[in-house]
Order: C-alpha cells, then sequence, then structure tokens
C-alpha cells in the first residue's frame, strides 16, 4: 500500500483509505465471527427438549438465520425444535445469543438505542451508518428503542424487588440526601389527549404531563458555606404517569440510592399538590423544600398586578419581599401583600390567590432555617434534569409521541443520564428474562 501510495502523483486521501481499511476488517470480522458462533455446530440438545409451560419439544432440522452484528452481516446455524400439541417452534441458540425474534445483535441493539436516544430516529439512521459502518433503518432504531426501554423498566423493577426486600443492606451512612421533583408537557398525538382539558383556545389539550423525579446526596459545604452537590450523585426517573405509580417509583429510586441510611432527607418542589401528597406518603418525616425561586415568583404577581407599569415601585416593593422571604419570615411577605388595596376584582382574587400560596405553604419556606442546616433551597438540579432529561430529546420542534414511545425514551434517558446503562447491559447479558 505504501509502495502504490508513492508511485501515484494523486495526495493521500486519508479518509478514504481509513473507510476502506474499516470496511476490509469489519468483511474480516464478520467471517471469523460466523465460524465462531457456528463453531457449536447449531446448539443441538438431543431429540427432544423439554418446554417452559410443561410442552415437549422435538428436534425438527437446522434453520439459517442471518443476522447484523457491529462486524456485518453473519448467518448462524441453528436447532430448531418444535412441539406439534401447542404449535410452537424455538431455537435454543437464539436464547443463548439474545437474538430472538430480532435480526440485530446484542451489539448493534446496543447501538442503535444509544444513537436513538440522543438523537431523532430519522437523524440516528445516518449517523450509524457514519460512525459505525453499518446500514440499519430509521424504523428498526425506533422499535429498538422502544423495546429497550421496557427491558431498562424490567431492569428496575427486578432491582426494586431486591431492595424492598431488604436483600441489599448498605453500611455506609448519607449525610444529606435530597429528593426533588418536577412535571413537564410532551407534546403527543391527538388520540393521548382525548377528553383532557388543555390550555388552548379550543380547550383541548395538546401535551401530556412527564414527571422527573431526581435523587442526589450532599455530604458538605465549599469554602463560602453553600452546600455542594457529591458529584456524580444525580439520578434520574421518569414516565408520563399517574402521580401514585411515580411515587412508588421515585421512592424505589430512593430506597436504592440510600434511603434508609441517610441521616438527613429534604424533599425539594414547586407548589404542585401532587409532588407533597407524594412526599407525605413516601417521605414522611423529611425536610419539605420549596424552590425558593418558585415562591419569589408569588410575590412579584402580586407586585405585577398592583403596581403595573410603575417599573420604580415593583423594585422597591418586591426587594422588601425578597430579604424578608431570605430570611424565611413569611408572615411579614403575607403582611406586605395585605396591606395592599386593590382597584378592581381581578387584582383583589390576583391578591387572594398569592396569600393562600403563601400560607398554605410558609413551613416550607424558612430558608435562613435551611441555610442554617447547610440544605439546598432550590431545584435547580430537576428543572436542569427536566430540560435535559425531557426537554432536548422529546420536545423538538414537529414531534409528537405516544405515551408509551415517550416512556420508552424517558426510561432510556434516564438510565444513561444516571450512569446506569453498563448496569443495564451486564444485567442484560446475565441471561435474566426480561
Amino acid at each position: 500500500m505504501d509502495r502504490i501510495v508513492r508511485l501515484s502523483n494523486a495526495p493521500l486521501d486519508l479518509e478514504s483509505l481509513e473507510i476502506a481499511l474499516r470496511r476490509a476488517v469489519h468483511q474480516l470480522g464478520s467471517a471469523i465471527l460466523e465460524k465462531f458462533l457456528n463453531a457449536d455446530g447449531g446448539e443441538y440438545r438431543g431429540r427432544t427438549l423439554p418446554g417452559d409451560e410443561g410442552q415437549i419439544f422435538t428436534f425438527k432440522e437446522y434453520r439459517a438465520k442471518d443476522i447484523l452484528t457491529v462486524l456485518g452481516p453473519v448467518t448462524v446455524k441453528r436447532a430448531y425444535y418444535y412441539d406439534a400439541a401447542s404449535g410452537q417452534g424455538w431455537c435454543p441458540k437464539d436464547r443463548t445469543l439474545q437474538i430472538e425474534e430480532t435480526s440485530w445483535s446484542p451489539g448493534v441493539r446496543r447501538i442503535m438505542g444509544k444513537v436513538g436516544t440522543y438523537r431523532p430516529f430519522g437523524l440516528g439512521e445516518e449517523d450509524i451508518k457514519e460512525m459505525a459502518g453499518i446500514r440499519v433503518n430509521t424504523k428498526a432504531i425506533e422499535r429498538t428503542c422502544h423495546q429497550l426501554g421496557e427491558d431498562v423498566e424490567a431492569f428496575y423493577e427486578r432491582e426494586a424487588e431486591v431492595f424492598e426486600g431488604g436483600k441489599v443492606t448498605l453500611l455506609k451512612p448519607i449525610p444529606k440526601l435530597y429528593v426533588c421533583m418536577d412535571g413537564t408537557g410532551i407534546p403527543v398525538v391527538k388520540a393521548e389527549t382525548a377528553n383532557r382539558k388543555g390550555k388552548g383556545e379550543d380547550g383541548q389539550a395538546r401535551t401530556r404531563e412527564a414527571k422527573l423525579g431526581c435523587v442526589f446526596t450532599q455530604t458538605g459545604l465549599n469554602g463560602k458555606g453553600f452546600p455542594v452537590r457529591d458529584e456524580g450523585s444525580t439520578s434520574y426517573v421518569g414516565a408520563i404517569e399517574s402521580p401514585e405509580l411515580f411515587g412508588k417509583r421515585l421512592y424505589r429510586e430512593a430506597l436504592r440510592r440510600g434511603l434508609k441510611r441517610a441521616q438527613k432527607i429534604s424533599v425539594l418542589g414547586d407548589a404542585a399538590p401532587w409532588i407533597w401528597n407524594i412526599a407525605e406518603e413516601h417521605f414522611w418525616g423529611a425536610t419539605q423544600i420549596i424552590d425558593l425561586c418558585h415562591a419569589r415568583e408569588h410575590y412579584w404577581s402580586a407586585a405585577r398586578a398592583l403596581f403595573g407599569l410603575d417599573r420604580e415601585a415593583v423594585h422597591e416593593w418586591t426587594e422588601r419581599r425578597r430579604k424578608e422571604l431570605d430570611l424565611g419570615n413569611v408572615e411579614k411577605v403575607m403582611k406586605a401583600m395585605g396591606s395592599l388595596c386593590p382597584s378592581t376584582k381581578e387584582q383583589e382574587g390576583i391578591l387572594e390567590r398569592e396569600i393562600a400560596y403563601f400560607e398554605k405553604n410558609k413551613e416550607r419556606m424558612r430558608y435562613a432555617e435551611f441555610r442554617s442546616q447547610g440544605l439546598f433551597v432550590g431545584s435547580g438540579v430537576v428543572e436542569a434534569g427536566c430540560r435535559t432529561v425531557i426537554g432536548q430529546r422529546l420536545k423538538q420542534s414537529g414531534m409528537h409521541w405516544t405515551v408509551k414511545g415517550a416512556n420508552s425514551i424517558i426510561a432510556l434517558r434516564c438510565c444513561i443520564l444516571s450512569g446506569r446503562w453498563e448496569d443495564f447491559w451486564e444485567y442484560r447479558a446475565m441471561g435474566e428474562k426480561m
């Protein structure tokens, strides 16, 4: 090759050379892999095999199956067994190689799952072709991602059984553990919003709320005395589902993360009632904290309604409220709002609503006390999670999801962004039934 390049007058095209060599290596690798996979002669297991449901499968013949691997296409020889009574047949080797009901190897499915989790399925097809040198179609990526999302759910379910059953004991204590929750709308197909009220002019909903939870830990403070989240400690769970189901999902994740070994537990969120219902049911006794920025929005709402475009008056009034709220003196904020003089029914309604908000949540707004305990008072982690875990992939222009499809992608993204991708594939490699 070096001699040919030197004799040629044309400049060396390194990119073409790289691609050509990769193609040649893949061809050689797929040939070697095919020989290795067929070295067992098809995994013949005798004349008959017992089935999972009492069937007796009889060996009929050997069958070939074409599958795509990360090295390229290979043909696998498999012993085929058939049960005449049930009319069912199967190839044991398919289960061994994890290629039941699929033409894609585990390695290719892993690539499709990772790419489809980060990129629109159509763009993922081009990415895989460009970077891995293999061809898969858009629909295959979509179907694979949806199946892997369901498999991730099964992985979490199996893991939850272990932690809920007390089979795993975490010995190392956790100084501070945080549980955060938030919701964000996902655009869905019309069938998923039937009979659901929305904010549009026609009153029809166009989105479904995805609930996202995150769990993280804190060990200490920085040099200025502010709490510092432990590096790499954030994990996520999420789905479009009822608060009841989501509460159980989040509780299981908190258990896995060491809920029962935590010396201090805090729940952070906005004022959505479902958040605090979950906190009461699953995290009773935890310190409940309303996100400070969300709390500030409510006295700002009153200021804008009462002072209108008088920026100086708005700034002066809200600055005093900011200082009071930062000290956790919610009663002073409420008193200041109550002393305002509304001139319209609309203004009166806004004031009553915002005062009621502070009254209902005042014990969740003792920010000076929370800070004195070295606690976070903002839910920025889960809000950023809503953008990163959900928004970046599921809320792109023109996207409309089914609930099932959205939940599959959410499950995959939570798995990857929680640093659990390798755990999931290790679980699959162990041959656990999904």
